[in-house]
């Protein structure tokens, strides 16, 4: 029987993209739930996975399972069952486990930006095997500002300081995207990026410039994820 893993899908626009087949690829089940419908443990699950959305990860008020999947995020560390969480995701994880996020942080990352790995990178297992500097999908503008007590930060980048943590010994968080290609950004609000004084041309141009590479590196992440999935199974 093959590893089951949980991907909780916060918002309609935030879905899976390429890291759905991915993980089937590697030999894993995949169950995708809406957030109101995700469990609040991880119980009869090899790994979870927890997708963005647009809003703050304590913004119960707008989305009212948010408790839950914090608790599932905290549940997921104590069990040791591999999380990986993306943008609002990480940003859950950091907030369960007794870290900081601010809305509006900082400098706003769109479309393709490079990430590099930090020193304490070399030896983790979700990063084992990505370059030191590689270009991925970015689509934010809040940040983790504090790290749970006891994490290891593993990326950043020259907008955001933190790009990647890792809780315990399998529970990651990572602001990028690595589930989502250049042909993500065909859907990005043309109006709305020229208002922020971004040419949406130009940032396609330079994704796709920077797809082969990038995709190679976000392949590597899943299949790296997959490993930690099967060997807990």
């Amino acid at each position: 029987m093959s590893p089951r893993v949980l991907m909780v899908r916060n918002a309609e626009r935030s879905g899976p993209g390429r890291l759905l087949p991915w993980l089937r690829d590697e030999g894993l089940t995949v169950a995708e739930l809406a957030g109101p419908e995700a469990p609040a443990d991880p119980a009869g699950y090899d790994g979870v996975v927890l997708l963005g959305g647009g809003f703050l990860p304590d913004d119960d008020a707008h989305a009212p399972w948010l408790p839950a999947q914090r608790a599932l995020a905290r549940q997921a560390v104590a069990e040791g069952v591999p999380l990986l969480g993306i943008c609002l995701g990480a940003q859950v994880l950091a907030v369960a486990e007794g870290g900081r996020v601010e809305g509006a942080y900082g400098l706003p990352e769109r479309g393709s930006c490079a990430v590099e790995l930090r020193e304490e990178a070399g030896a983790d297992r979700l990063l084992a095997g990505l370059p030191r500097r590689f270009r991925v999908i970015q689509n934010h503008r809040d940040q983790i500002t504090r790290l749970p007590p006891g994490s290891t930060h593993l990326a950043r980048s020259d907008a955001c300081e933190v790009q990647a943590f890792r809780v315990g010994e399998c529970a990651w968080g990572v602001q990028f995207h690595p589930e989502a290609g250049a042909d993500r950004l065909a859907g990005w609000d043309e109006a709305a990026l020229a208002e922020t004084g971004l040419d949406l041309a130009a940032l396609r141009a330079e994704a796709q410039a920077a797809e082969p590479a990038s995709t190679d590196s976000a392949r590597r992440l899943a299949g790296n994820f997959a490993a930690v999935v099967r060997a807990h199974a």
